[in-house]
């Protein structure tokens, strides 16, 4: 019978490497995320007919509570999440699978009196992935600054509790599992979680998104270990590494590095009034800028953060339908980190049905600027700062960014001219041809719809 298991495990585990695998690609995600959901189903009836049927050990009624309760909160946040708050929904998912994590560790150490590295091993990391990626939802949600925060012997302090951790584990292990000690490492690593997350700025959010993502599936794989479940074992493992590979993407996407990220602080350096009044900003109304486009034969479309917080996805559909009706060429230029997660950009443009052939990452879209007539930037703003290419004070210098300037003309849509997540001021916006269309995004796309069929 045992073998049976194993087999429906190896098929359960297969469904989430296909699923992966047909996540790499807008056309094939939806039967990705289909095949990996049937995975997960195949996994959960495996273990209720292991644990119920032939070890006859669980309580039916604590297990159908418990999927009840997981049942009601994911059918709420699929239907009340908007799409503008993946991010965030993203985030406290890493923390709840964190949080299994560090539960079914605990309960094997508590109930089972098993001490053993790899219990303490699933509880650290569970439980810092637990409290971090609820700092990292409060960074995003706006309920903790964006911008890092920091104080005096941050490193050292953080060194001094990792120390801690691996010096109580040791202890638990080999002094037959000290429940005084135990409670210790739980302490230090929910702290270690939150001194680890605040000082990362927001304009780091999706590296640390994806890192603790990673997070949650090495303790995943722990817990697996822990209950010898090779479902969960590999699970955990793909869970972490495509967590990790997408981590070192998002730090190439910056060309900075994990540690630089994880203890750079960006953000926290503010550009002064002087600075942002010693910019020549035009502003120009949406008749203006429509003049503009209508005059252009190639535009490029930059979304970002202020696209998504509007919600105006459609309407830039809608905006780009009717210049390509008028015969002129529209593209879209997706940073590797626009937005606040991995993919976010990509995410909001697809739900708007806008076609997929459009979308050009970054190398495919920078050599496409040199002969581009407008350039409309929404809502982005340190992914498109010349800056990162020649200013070395900048604590964006050296990240790759998107080649706007060398269009003919620049049309940057804001609600004013406050800074990006990095914290700094764009340069791009006092240049020649750059042209400020202040205001939401979704009200200006639609007015300048308007304006368009006027014309």
């Amino acid at each position: 019978m045992i073998d049976y298991i194993n087999i429906f495990y190896l098929i359960s585990a297969v469904c989430f490497i296909l699923g992966i695998k047909k996540l790499s690609h807008p056309k094939t995600a939806r039967n990705g995320n289909t095949i990996a959901a049937c995975g997960m189903l195949i996994a959960i009836i495996t273990v209720l007919y292991q644990e119920f049927i032939i070890t006859e050990i669980m309580d039916w009624n604590i297990i159908l509570i418990g999927m009840t309760i997981g049942a009601i909160i994911g059918l709420i946040a699929a239907v009340k999440v908007e799409m503008t708050q993946m991010p965030q929904l993203v985030a406290i998912f890493n923390g709840f699978g964190g949080g299994a994590s560090a539960f079914i560790a605990s309960s094997e150490f508590l109930y089972k009196n098993d001490p053993s590295l790899i219990i303490m091993f699933s509880v650290v990391i569970g439980t810092l992935t637990f409290t971090g990626s609820f700092i990292a939802f409060g960074k995003l949600q706006g309920l903790v600054s964006s911008k890092p925060i920091t104080y005096p012997g941050q490193q050292l302090l953080n060194g001094i509790i990792v120390i801690g951790l691996i010096s109580l584990s040791i202890l638990v292990v080999f002094n037959s599992g000290s429940i005084n000690y135990f409670y210790f490492i739980l302490l230090l690593s929910a702290l270690v979680g939150i001194t680890l997350t605040i000082p990362i700025g927001g304009a780091d959010m999706p590296v640390v998104i994806s890192l603790l993502n990673s997070y949650s599936g090495i303790a995943a794989a722990g817990t697996g270990f822990v209950l010898n479940n090779n479902a969960l074992i590999i699970s955990g493992a793909l869970v972490g590494a495509s967590g990790l590979i997408l981590t070192q993407i998002m730090c190439k996407g910056m060309n900075r590095s994990l540690s630089n990220v994880i203890f750079g602080a960006v953000g926290g350096e503010t550009a002064s009034s002087s600075e942002a009044q010693e910019l020549n900003i035009k502003s120009y109304s949406t008749e203006e800028a429509a003049m503009i486009f209508e005059a252009a034969e190639k535009v490029i479309i930059v979304p970002g953060y202020g696209l998504a917080v509007a919600q105006a996805q459609h309407s830039v559909r809608e905006v780009a339908e009717w210049l390509e009706e008028n015969g002129k060429k529209v593209l879209y230029a997706i940073h590797p980190v626009a937005g606040r997660m991995p993919g976010h950009m990509n995410v909001l443009l697809a739900e708007a049905n806008i076609p997929y052939e459009q979308l050009k990452d970054l190398d495919e879209i920078n050599s496409e600027f040199e002969d581009c007539d407008v350039a409309l930037i929404l809502g982005a703003n340190d992914v498109v700062n010349p800056a990162a290419r020649h200013d070395t004070s900048s604590p964006i210098y050296g990240m790759p960014i998107l080649n706007v300037d060398k269009a003919r003309t620049v049309i940057v849509n804001k609600r004013s001219m406050n800074t990006g997540f990095a914290g700094i001021q764009n340069e791009l916006f006092g240049y020649d041809q750059t042209i400020m269309v202040f205001g939401d995004a979704k009200d200006m796309l639609n007015t300048l719809l308007s304006d368009l069929k006027e014309l």
